[in-house]
């Protein structure tokens, strides 16, 4: 699917209408009305964010420090108990506290160029928004991956586990306290054939690949026999809202 073009050249013009409507219209369809690849408000709070970011990474190394230490603390009962380090063992596994290796994909998606120009006849010039990945778009991959029966993914250098959220600000990913800029990659352990089946038929996927073929919106699409996926390391601590006193 990421290395198939339309070629404008071979297109009669009943075909290039049809892509071009089936863009607009579909985008209509899954934004209701509102313009989906586009929210001003949430660029304001860049600066904002980055500041977080960088208070998240001190926090994240003084926990760092204190996650060895509970290693230690662990390793030392683990001798002591070893079936119960076992039972341990395998539901951190199942949690996504382990490394993880096994056959998988990998996808990239990255903006395309600023000065884009539209790649087929008759589709309107982009906008900025047009050019760039979006949250919905990473939010894509990953459903579809989940949905292909991926053991475990990874975004960026991150695991993802079941309280992990994919959001952005504008184009930035905000992925556990850590601020990443495209190219975006994306790793799936699992059966291959079932993982590039479920990309090719996520109806997401489907509307970004028209902004590939008419704006240049990058995609790749890597499969590996073997890959490894780091075991998540951040707070498994779950947090609610609270009413105000």
């Amino acid at each position: 699917m990421g290395d198939f073009r339309f070629r404008p050249a071979r297109l009669g013009t009943l075909g290039v209408f049809t892509l071009a409507g089936l863009i607009f219209w579909t985008s209509f369809s899954v934004s209701g009305g509102s313009n989906i690849r586009s929210d001003d408000s949430l660029l304001q709070m860049s600066d904002l964010i980055r500041d977080r970011g960088r208070e998240n990474a001190r926090l994240e190394a003084t926990a760092a420090e204190l996650r060895t230490e509970v290693q230690q603390l662990r390793e030392r009962d683990a001798a002591a108990d070893p079936a119960g380090a076992e039972r341990l063992a395998g539901q951190e596994e199942d949690a996504g506290l382990k490394e993880l290796t096994g056959s998988g994909l990998t996808v990239t998606l990255t903006d395309a160029p600023p000065d884009a120009v539209p790649l087929l006849p008759d589709v309107r010039d982009p906008r900025p928004d047009d050019l760039v990945i979006h949250q919905q778009d990473l939010q894509a991959v990953v459903n579809a991956l989940w949905a292909g029966g991926a053991e475990g993914i990874q975004v960026m250098d991150q695991r993802l586990i079941s309280t992990s959220a994919v959001r952005c600000v504008g184009n930035t990913l905000i992925l556990q306290g850590q601020l990443y800029s495209p190219p975006y990659v994306i790793t799936a352990v699992g059966d291959t054939e079932q993982l590039r089946d479920s990309l090719d038929t996520s109806p997401a996927i489907e509307l970004y690949q028209l902004y590939v073929d008419a704006y240049g919106l990058g995609w790749k699409l890597d499969e590996h026999t073997e890959t490894t996926l780091p075991g998540y390391t951040g707070s498994t601590e779950l947090q609610h809202a609270r009413p105000v006193e």
